[in-house]
């Protein structure tokens, strides 16, 4: 029985490194041919390795746009987005998990399907709305569509489902409003929850590149997805460039993440549990 169980053990091992390294490979195809010459990067069949690489391509696209600029929008963008959503999420969660209210399940049905339409479909009224208010071209255009977020609900509604009722009862028999009850108690036991959708949210943030392409058309406004892809030309494209461009971009999230990563893989571990 030992010796089955070893060899289970290392099959799995085997699958999850064979599962990493195929997640690894396009981050480090990006990396080499970042050093890369165009006719390099163009050649059929591919070439891996740059014969000599080229750290001038990251000087190239440093010098054409402004990554200072994109740095701070997305920052902005980012840490706004994650303060909102964290905030209305786990209290659309808190509701739904642990108070009645009429229409309690028929609100976390439409919740849930949300999460199943795909985002481009709220793309026009979003764009209609931003314009209306005069927010084109703001950072304040970047963070509405991110200000609440079906998928932090029901993410934070696990959490919050889990953790007995008996402290609710206890705190509203002491006199603690419901208000009381959710910012001093269920908040600081949902930290891991917390952090973990503020990470999610961090990383959709960076990645998102349609929205912002969409109601930002100033350079000095855009963020760093939207940056990266104005270095595709409709005909040509320097493709050292622009995965030189794509590394500098993606260094603060791995800081990120490596700065988070015990609370991150915490909060995914602990999103089902009981």
């Amino acid at each position: 029985m030992k010796i089955k169980m070893n060899k289970t053990t290392a099959l799995i091992h085997i699958v999850l490194i064979i599962g990493s390294l195929l997640m690894v490979v396009p981050f480090l195809w990006m990396v080499l041919t970042s050093g890369k010459t165009i006719s390099e990067s163009t050649q059929i069949p591919p070439q891996i390795f740059p014969e000599v690489f080229q750290i001038e391509n990251y000087r190239a696209v440093w010098d054409s746009l402004p990554f200072v600029s994109f740095y701070i929008n997305t920052g902005l963008m980012i840490a706004l987005r994650v303060l909102t959503s964290t905030l209305f999420s786990a209290m659309a969660a808190f509701a739904v998990a642990k108070l009645s209210f009429p229409g309690k399940n028929l609100f976390f049905a439409i919740v849930l399907t949300q999460m199943m339409i795909p985002s481009q479909i709220y793309l026009t009224p979003q764009y209609l709305l931003v314009q209306n208010l005069g927010l084109l071209n703001t950072i304040s255009a970047l963070v509405i569509p991110g200000i609440v977020s079906a998928f932090g609900t029901f993410l934070l509604r696990q959490f919050f489902i889990k953790l007995p009722d008996e402290l609710m009862e206890a705190a509203t028999i002491d006199g603690a409003t419901t208000w009381q009850v959710f910012y001093r108690i269920y908040m600081p036991l949902a930290r891991s929850g917390l952090v973990a959708l503020g990470i999610f949210t961090s990383l959709f943030a960076f990645k998102d590149l349609m929205w912002p392409l969409v109601v930002n058309m100033s350079q000095d406004k855009m963020t760093l997805s939207a940056g990266l892809a104005s270095l595709q030309g409709q005909f040509t494209t320097n493709y050292p460039q622009l995965m030189a461009g794509s590394v500098i971009a993606i260094i603060p999230m791995i800081i990120l993440y490596i700065i988070f990563q015990k609370q991150f893989i915490e909060g995914i571990a602990t999103t089902g549990g009981k």
